[in-house]
């Protein structure tokens, strides 16, 4: 198994090669769609209300993630958008939402965990992306998106526990 930048990638396994922070951001968007689109599948087969109630969320928390990401792309110095980067390689991400399925009978519990593995993974490559940045301006801006990531995600844990005292 081949291990580039702490994600495990099998040879021949598709993986995307990113080499700007443009195209890095943009794909961090899509990945936010595919998430939300997973928990809308996951949705419809769910037998919980409060498991559906809970999903309804999460996809629309991804799609704010992935406005607020499309906006920071709009909004960003070019400078720090157009930084390149050798070899940046992260795991088919949109494919692991396809793929990914709980059954209907899937608990709060079993939502969540897999909600954080999926957000971790991206956050993940967000800071191993900063952490290879050449200049200062670009890591700092990146440490920033993980910052925020980070509180959204607590945030979102916190909300998921408000819903469990309803």
């Amino acid at each position: 198994m081949l291990t580039m930048l702490g994600f495990g990638l099998k040879f021949g396994e598709k993986h995307m090669r990113i080499q700007q922070l443009r195209e890095l951001l943009d794909y961090l968007a899509k990945c936010r769609l595919a998430m939300g689109q997973l928990y809308q599948r996951m949705h419809s087969n769910a037998d919980s209300s409060r498991v559906k109630l809970m999903l309804e969320y999460y996809n629309k928390h991804q799609q704010h993630v992935a406005e607020t990401l499309e906006n920071y792309i709009d909004e960003a110095p070019k400078s720090v958008l157009d930084t390149w980067y050798k070899d940046i390689v992260f795991e088919d991400f949109e494919k692991r939402c396809r793929e990914s399925s709980l059954p209907a009978n899937m608990s709060e519990d079993d939502v969540l965990n897999l909600h954080l593995d999926l957000e971790n993974r991206l956050i993940e490559l967000l800071n191993k992306t900063a952490e290879s940045s050449a200049t200062g301006e670009t890591k700092d801006a990146l440490l920033d998106l993980v910052r925020v990531e980070k509180i959204q995600q607590q945030r979102l844990v916190h909300s998921t526990i408000r819903m469990d005292d309803l």
